[in-house]
């Protein structure tokens, strides 16, 4: 039976939530601590803990050792646990309002390896959907765990991370051929996560270096797995020209890089393909992290502060807030900002921003499998030698300059090969290769954001 809509924020509440009445501020904030299951926890989908400033890291030098200024957006504070459950709210909310979708219509379906699976099932839990979440059925035990206790369902694809392929295929056999049945959060082709990453999160990674250094942004640094975040570099690049996108890979599939199919351990990224909604053109440097460092270095921030602080000098305090933060792709979007950094050749006043998508939370078992291949738990000497490797060691090889002649256009090629076989014209795909194509996508926010605000009425 169909019923009314919950209220959740607009694109413009979400990227500056003072917009919000204090009331629903207050109600939302005390939520978030007291009942995740409460509606009013839509209204915690920011950057800003529901406040004014993002929630930030600084690293220190004596980790980087760039003179640049690493800075991380933390995602952890998201209701779910994770940044990914924006997108997957903003997805539903316009179907909502543009597509006038009710609950009880029709069950959520979220394509993912992970994050985006447990935002989807979180936000259909508030928003009153059955969810349905198609994935690698190797993920973490954390992910399948946070997912049923929001009351999703699973439907389980063979292989890794890098087969993720095989879910996409799943979600348009099954899902998407059945559309009087299922609304699907296809988030590695739907442009809500494009608008919602440069609208929200290209201004929040704005706001984090504001009062950094020179306060711009010299590199935007992520890596891709439906290539959502780096829409924030397309805000970027317009508040900053000179800025450089960067886009990470495993070194263990190395698809962008040069077409490697392989399997690898940084849950969330590397999905062997170029998604439909990453926009190829504004992407300047492409770079490889080898995915046991950022296993390696998840490990070092978790238990070594005393490590930390004894052989590398770090403020005792600053160890110990790195605890709990970081997930393996958060380090390989950290040991990518040390390479920018490096490759750049950046100084004491430049910024390199990147993203934590989520936090350590969902990863203890990444951390048994680290401990059974190296034969138990890392001792202070193997600490010390990882930490000096992952972040004081990080390499100036596999980095490609995407803006030399014919690598974009080779991105671009990847992407109508692949994205044809699910039912996109070539010529669709062949009008990404404009920005006006993405600026007449993020321009929809415009009319997305009143009609979000008239389905819901007023906020009290």
């Amino acid at each position: 039976m169909t019923s009314p809509t919950v209220q959740g924020p607009t694109y413009a509440e979400m990227r500056d939530p003072t917009l919000i009445p204090t009331s629903v501020r207050n109600r939302a904030s005390a939520a978030l601590a007291e009942n995740e299951l409460a509606p009013v926890n839509l209204f915690n989908i920011n950057w800003k803990n529901t406040g004014a400033e993002v929630e930030r890291i600084i690293l220190p030098k004596e980790l980087t050792g760039v003179q640049a200024n690493i800075i991380v957006l933390s995602g952890r504070n998201f209701p779910s646990g994770s940044m990914k459950v924006g997108p997957a709210y903003t997805t539903l909310a316009e179907a909502e309002a543009l597509d006038g979708l009710r609950p009880g219509d029709r069950s959520v379906i979220g394509p993912s390896t992970g994050n985006f699976g447990i935002g989807t099932a979180y936000v259909s839990a508030l928003k009153g959907y059955p969810a349905i979440v198609v994935m690698p059925d190797t993920m973490s035990q954390e992910r399948y765990e946070r997912i049923r206790k929001y009351g999703g369902d699973l439907d389980l694809t063979p292989g890794t991370e890098s087969d993720v392929i095989l879910t996409l295929e799943r979600t348009h056999n099954e899902y998407v051929s059945k559309p009087g049945k299922y609304v699907v959060l296809a988030q590695f082709e739907l442009m809500p996560n494009y608008r919602f990453h440069r609208f929200v999160t290209g201004d929040a990674v704005e706001q984090a270096a504001a009062d950094a250094g020179n306060g711009q942004v010299a590199a935007f640094v992520s890596a891709p797995g439906s290539a959502g975040t780096l829409a924030a570099g397309d805000h970027i690049k317009s508040r900053f020209k000179d800025a450089r996108i960067v886009a990470l890979e495993p070194r263990q599939c190395s698809t962008l890089f040069d077409g490697g199919q392989g399997q690898h351990r940084i849950e969330g990224i590397g999905d062997k393909m170029v998604t439909l909604i990453h926009n190829v053109y504004n992407t300047d440097l492409l770079m490889l992290i080898n995915d046991e460092e950022t296993v390696q270095g998840m490990e070092v921030a978790q238990s070594g502060s005393r490590v930390l602080v004894d052989r590398l000098g770090l403020d005792g305090r600053m160890a110990e807030s790195l605890q709990g933060k970081f997930g393996p792709s958060c380090i390989c979007n950290i040991v990518g900002a040390i390479k920018t950094a490096k490759y750049l050749q950046l100084g004491p006043n430049d910024n390199v921003v990147t993203i934590a998508t989520d936090s350590y939370d969902r990863y203890p078992s990444v951390s048994a499998e680290l401990f059974q291949r190296h034969g138990g738990r890392p001792d202070d000497v193997t600490l010390e030698n990882w930490a000096k490797s992952v972040f004081l060691g990080a390499s100036l090889g596999e980095i490609i300059d995407l803006n030399h002649p014919g690598q974009h256009d080779r991105l671009q090629e990847m992407k109508r090969s692949l994205w044809t076989r699910f039912g996109y014209t070539e010529e669709m795909i062949d009008s990404m290769a404009s920005q006006r194509y993405w600026d007449e996508e993020y321009a929809r926010i415009e009319e997305i954001d009143p009609a979000i605000a008239e389905l819901r009425g007023p906020l009290i």
